[in-house]
């Protein structure tokens, strides 16, 4: 059974990626999920923050210690409040790309444009084959119109796509007021592909203690559905590579991100939960449904349900809404 499928201009051998997580945190997981059959790998991401308070940091120190006052230098920030510092990401990026033979995608995660950006082409030269771009913003600030951020959004990925030659993916939230529109304007910028979506962690109260309490809940296949509405519509209408994320925990639901048009599937929670060897087991689940649903390969299956080529379009626009409100019934 053929599985072979293109992302990011990358030839994979199946569509089963492995996105960003703490598992490419540690080098040991990594060949796991190599030896587990991983098509590509995710690094976890390296956030704007993380890099600016690094940039800050070592100009404070730079600053203060012509001071010579040790209490002056004892006003410098802790370089390392969001984790790992930059420079030890790259490193970790290099021992990564040397320890296994699969690509290798870098994570960027921020929203504004600015010096933090220059790390998109170190990324490259620590020999990441391409990157993912995580542009996670909240608007909170009610003066700031939407087009402003987008306008800053699609900035950013031009800043990125001049400082590098490798393929660029988008991450994207669904939180856009025409996703379509912003993300034909992100593939006019250089971006090679669209990643949906990116998982918004939502906090919570703790009422008896009157804090924000942050927690991680891994993602659910109730997830799934939203990524597949807007992957049949946008695959029917733009030419990029397109990835899921979130949502898929068993073989039919890669099925269904294919069928609505992904090139790739990342899989995180799944893992997470059952290992890297369950990347073996989806891939071989999905190389026997092709072949018991009589498909030579998985091109033939790829875009069948998008918005273009459905028997029910219908199904993945407003009508739907109506239609199900219409049939519900106790």
């Amino acid at each position: 059974m053929n599985l072979d499928t293109t992302y990011l201009g990358l030839d994979l051998p199946h569509p089963f990626i492995a996105g960003a997580s703490p598992l490419a945190d540690d080098l040991d997981n990594v060949r796991r999920l190599e030896d587990a059959g991983a098509a590509a790998i995710v690094m976890s991401s390296l956030f704007e923050e993380q890099i600016v308070h690094e940039q800050l940091s070592a100009y404070l120190a730079d600053e203060l210690a012509s001071d010579g006052s040790p209490a002056a230098l004892a006003g410098v920030p802790d370089a390392t409040p969001f984790g790992v510092r930059p420079q030890e990401y790259l490193e970790h990026l290099r021992r990564v790309r040397h320890a296994v033979a699969v690509p290798i995608v870098g994570s960027l995660n921020g929203s504004t444009p600015g010096g933090w950006l220059e790390y998109a082409r170190l990324i490259e030269e620590a020999g990441a084959d391409a990157l993912e771009l995580n542009v996670y913003a909240l608007a909170t600030d009610p003066w700031r119109p939407g087009s402003e951020i987008e306008a800053e959004t699609v900035e950013v990925m031009r800043a990125v796509r001049a400082a590098v030659q490798i393929p660029l993916a988008v991450k994207l939230s669904p939180f856009y007021t025409s996703l379509p529109h912003f993300a034909e304007r992100l593939i006019d910028a250089g971006a090679d592909g669209l990643v949906l979506f990116n998982p918004f962690y939502q906090p919570d109260i703790d009422i008896e203690n009157q804090s924000v309490d942050r927690s991680l809940h891994l993602s659910l296949a109730s997830d799934l559905a939203l990524r597949l509405r807007w992957l049949a519509i946008l695959s029917a209408q733009l030419r990029t590579s397109f990835a899921v994320s979130g949502g898929v925990h068993r073989v039919s639901d890669a099925v269904k991100a294919v069928m609505t048009g992904a090139d790739a599937v990342q899989l995180v929670s799944e893992l997470l939960t059952h290992g890297p060897e369950r990347l073996r087991t989806l891939r071989e689940e999905l190389a026997y449904w092709l072949a018991d649903h009589q498909y030579e390969s998985i091109a033939q299956l790829r875009g069948s349900m998008n918005l273009a080529t459905c028997p029910d379009p219908a199904g993945y626009e407003r009508a739907n809404y109506m239609l199900v409100l219409r049939g519900w019934h106790r």
